[in-house]
């Protein structure tokens, strides 16, 4: 910021405040972190347990396809209490299936989930571009039928913004996980294979099954970002919709240390930086706040071995 001549103080300072002054704005940050939350999760469940779900992208487009054909199929007059749990069931059920094939694979194959995963996204952008221009595109767009009106959530009503009640979910998620890590046999089972997977082998857990599951429900997470982005704003399959958060959850995993109440946080902060950011064009280019989200994580990344080493020194 100093080098473009402007104080980074008052372009803080100017992020800020017109976040807090325009409900838009807010309501941007709201619905960029909503997504980006469930995400985060998802690479925060899979770390836990000694994996790395670099798929988080080729589960989300399972997860958008799903949902967003789901709900164009159902009946116009189908209520919400119907709708919304079918297409949530459906968004996390395509996620899931693409996890559990990557943590089946490295379980039983020894197939690293990294590797699979790379080339999974690959091939699910493909196939769901394929079925895209099959059978879901309409009129020469690469935007297929909307969804069931009952099947839509509900705008939180901020300034015109994308916000919309999945953001309920994300919490929601937020909460439930915090209670399995930190208060569930089967959150203890998980984190024993990611630090330790003989010593959990040796007292009976089977560290194939943790694998298999947690990878399944990594992905469900990630399918029900879907939500945010289909139910929540543009009500029909897009080509390239959620593009992106996919990869950004690995970025909020890391800076939230994989716990789920840091993750939430972090989710806030990269919306903040992503909604806010272009907020403040006319004191500095674009590019210097997108590279922010970079340079937030890289700072914190670097500084968690220095903590750690120094209150070890202090200890």
């Amino acid at each position: 910021m100093l080098v473009v001549g402007v104080s980074p103080g008052r372009v803080w300072w100017a992020m800020l405040e017109r976040t807090a002054s325009n409900p838009y704005v807010f309501g941007e940050v709201l619905y960029k972190a909503t997504g980006l939350a469930l995400c985060g999760l998802a690479v925060a469940l899979a770390l836990d347990a000694g994996l790395f779900n670099i798929g988080a992208e080729g589960q989300l487009t399972a997860g958008v396809l799903a949902c967003s054909t789901l709900g164009a199929a159902l009946p116009a007059g189908t209520p919400a209490i119907v709708a919304i749990p079918l297409c949530l069931a459906a968004a996390a059920a395509a996620g899931a299936a693409v996890g559990a094939l990557i943590g089946g694979l490295r379980a039983t194959r020894g197939a690293h989930e990294v590797i699979t995963s790379i080339m999974l996204n690959a091939i699910i952008a493909g196939v769901a571009l394929w079925i895209g221009n099959e059978l879901v595109f309409r009129n020469g767009t690469t935007r297929g039928d909307t969804i069931a009106p009952g099947a839509r959530l509900s705008p939180l009503g901020l300034g015109g913004s994308a916000a919309n009640a999945s953001l309920v979910i994300a919490i929601v998620a937020i909460a439930v996980m915090w209670w399995l890590r930190e208060r569930t046999t089967w959150g203890r089972a998980w984190r024993a294979v990611g630090q330790e997977p003989e010593a959990a082998r040796s007292v009976g857990i089977s560290v194939e099954r943790v694998q298999t599951l947690v990878m399944a429900g990594s992905g469900a997470l990630v399918g029900l970002a879907a939500a945010n982005f289909v139910m929540g704003d543009k009500h029909a399959f897009e080509e390239g919709l959620g593009r992106g958060t996919g990869l950004l959850g690995i970025s909020v995993a890391l800076l939230g240390r994989t716990h789920p109440i840091g993750v939430g946080v972090a989710a806030v902060l990269l919306g903040f930086l992503s909604a806010a950011g272009l907020e403040v064009g006319d004191l500095v280019p674009k590019e210097l706040t997108e590279m922010l989200q970079g340079v937030v994580v890289l700072a914190v990344a670097a500084a968690g071995p220095w903590v750690a080493s120094r209150a070890q020194v202090t200890a």
